[in-house]
């Protein structure tokens, strides 16, 4: 219900604020821009699924040989206790919990492309269990949630980025993005929570967050004790070393089990085009909203309210220029990436407003976009209290990336 009121709240907002300025300051462009962008967010939405199909079709596949070599059901024994406090609708030890983990383990890897399509599975094989087939259930909502906010613990996409843009540490933004991400991923974990009425204090459910906890604690120790050169670099090979060992892994022990791998393969990743079919029409219709929005200067006026917001207040608004990334992040992750860029480029890739930009970007995923591919994907509509719960994941991500950057770089 909330994203049908702000779906038609974009439209509504871009024409009045066009309208304003075609009437008051004699923009007689700004409706064929508005128009141009419908088009041309139609079309992105289009090439995104399409481009989507190969990966799918990839990742679906390799998954389909992990659940018949039964390393799936493995790594759902592994998290199985976990997960059984936090997904108490889903039955003990079923195959999702493995698709779960998986998903989980390539976002916090920052490898996006093999995430979505292991997510996808993941919604799929909650749907099967949900009973009411066009509302979200309490373990779809808790697996979206977690899922937006964006636990990174490796951010390879930000890094290369200023790599390439010239700074003087690419990796200077890591134990920063690692922080945000993590109050962002607590904050929507205790949201769903409270509406779920789910014990977070549970003996169980401690023991597995500390544990993470002390991961983290342990990455954090171990990257600033290295050359900070070699960040980048580790973090890179890392995480390709240990995706392609997971691949290896799927295949190795279903051929161990003597199972076909390559009828397996074939046989989940035809479900890759089918799915990639499906998301179209959610995916157009969430990003023309934002494109028109966006478009029509409403974007900008909110960044520049705040900012004046915050100047009355007497505090420092050093972090204003940045705020753009911030609003457009859960939006469009394209969309927030290239005001990251912009970001860089104007202020300079090590300058306060560079950094903050990185670290906002890396600090949080892009809910909207989730929220259309996920649920749209197994025909969802009704999507309950997920994108508020979501959003206030991402407000925390935002302004724990804010504090976190005056706190290193300010």
């Amino acid at each position: 219900m909330v994203l049908n009121y702000l779906w038609a709240g974009f439209f509504l907002i871009a024409f009045v604020i066009a309208l304003f300025q075609l009437i008051f300051f004699q923009d007689y462009d700004i409706f064929q821009k508005l128009v141009t962008s419908t088009f041309d967010n139609a079309k992105l939405g289009f090439e995104i699924s399409l481009g989507l199909t190969g990966v799918m079709t990839l990742w679906l596949g390799l998954m389909k040989v992990g659940e018949k070599g039964g390393i799936i059901a493995i790594f759902a024994r592994i998290v199985g206790p976990f997960f059984n406090r936090l997904f108490p609708e889903i039955p003990k030890n079923h195959p999702v919990f493995g698709s779960i983990l998986m998903n989980f383990s390539a976002n916090m890897l920052g490898l996006d492309n093999a995430a979505t399509p292991l997510g996808l599975k993941a919604m799929k094989e909650m749907q099967e269990l949900n009973i009411h087939k066009d509302t979200a259930s309490k373990a779809q909502i808790m697996f979206l949630v977690l899922n937006t906010s964006g636990l990174t613990i490796i951010p390879i996409s930000v890094m290369v980025f200023r790599a390439q843009l010239g700074a003087a540490d690419p990796s200077d933004i890591f134990i920063p993005i690692l922080l945000a991400t993590f109050f962002s991923t607590i904050t929507g974990l205790i949201a769903v929570s409270l509406y779920q009425r789910i014990n977070l204090l549970h003996p169980v459910i401690l023991a597995y967050l500390g544990t993470l906890m002390l991961f983290i604690i342990g990455l954090i120790y171990y990257f600033s004790i290295i050359p900070q050169e070699q960040v980048s670099l580790i973090s890179s090979v890392a995480s390709n070393v240990i995706l392609f060992s997971i691949i290896i892994s799927f295949i190795g022990l279903a051929l161990y089990r003597k199972v076909n791998v390559y009828e397996a393969f074939i046989e989940g990743a035809k479900e890759g085009f089918s799915v990639a079919i499906t998301i179209i029409p959610y995916l157009v219709a969430i990003l023309v909203a934002i494109g028109v929005f966006r478009t029509s200067g409403a974007l900008d006026l909110l960044v520049n309210g705040i900012g004046y917001l915050v100047g009355l207040t007497g505090i420092n608004t050093d972090f204003v220029p940045a705020l753009p990334v911030a609003f457009m992040k859960p939006l469009s992750g394209s969309g927030a990436r290239g005001m990251m860029v912009e970001a860089l480029n104007t202020y300079g890739v090590d300058s306060f407003v560079g950094r903050l930009a990185s670290t906002i970007q890396g600090s949080t995923e892009t809910t909207f976009y989730i929220l259309a591919v996920y649920f749209g994907s197994v025909g969802i509509r009704n999507t309950r209290y997920a994108l508020i719960c979501g959003l206030l994941a991402d407000l925390a991500g935002v302004i724990a990336a804010i504090l976190i950057a005056y706190l290193f770089f300010h």
